[in-house]
């Protein structure tokens, strides 16, 4: 598979624990990441950049399909962080399962998301429902005069304070394998509940 690339090498060095947390995804127009509805209203896509979107859709279900089964994650070396995240009447993201080692490379990958989302469901098993792709603000605004995209969509900046401590990030959610009717690449999905979360995960 082809895949666009933009990368960036800055040897960006991130504290240890912050290989282990979870970010959370964002919506199609800037937002605080604690703000559940976004700050510009959703906006008709031309055919175009509706084309566009399908493609990036089509890219992720391609990077992630092996991930359907968590222990093929958890054999990549994603771990969970921060248990399932609620956004109490505007639905969830989920639990993140985030891969340490590329939170800190400065890129942006399509093929390598940086955080894999899943559903708890009643049965105990897990439904893979999209990804999260993440870039340090920093390590990004270094070499770059605006923020990174995938496939004509917009990154969003997080800024510092976050309800995560961490430095102000760059994220992209898609939700993949899971429909969104508030959009695919916003942040909360009303069609997602924590309401069968196991913290035995």
């Amino acid at each position: 598979m082809n895949v666009g690339r933009f990368t960036m090498r800055l040897g960006y060095s991130v504290v240890g624990a912050l290989a282990a947390l979870c970010l959370g995804p964002s919506a199609a127009s800037a937002q605080d990441h604690d703000n559940h509805t976004p700050t510009a209203q959703r906006q008709e896509l031309t055919p175009f950049q509706k084309q566009q979107a399908n493609a990036l859709v089509k890219m992720v279900r391609e990077a992630t399909e092996r991930f359907k089964d968590v222990e093929v994650a958890k054999g990549e070396e994603y771990g969970l962080s921060f248990g399932c995240v609620s956004g109490s009447d505007v639905g969830a993201m989920g639990l993140h399962f985030v891969k340490g080692a590329l939170l800190n490379d400065a890129e942006v990958d399509v093929a390598q998301p940086e955080i894999v989302l899943y559903e708890p469901l009643p049965n105990g098993r897990l439904r893979l429902t999209g990804a999260d792709y993440v870039v340090f603000a920093d390590a990004w605004n270094a070499a770059h005069s605006g923020p990174p995209e995938l496939m004509g969509q917009l990154f969003h900046l997080f800024d510092s304070p976050n309800r995560f401590g961490l430095p102000a990030f760059y994220a992209l959610h898609v939700w993949a394998w899971k429909e969104n009717p508030n959009g695919t690449f916003t942040n909360w999905n009303p069609n997602v509940s924590c309401d069968a979360y196991n913290p035995q995960y």
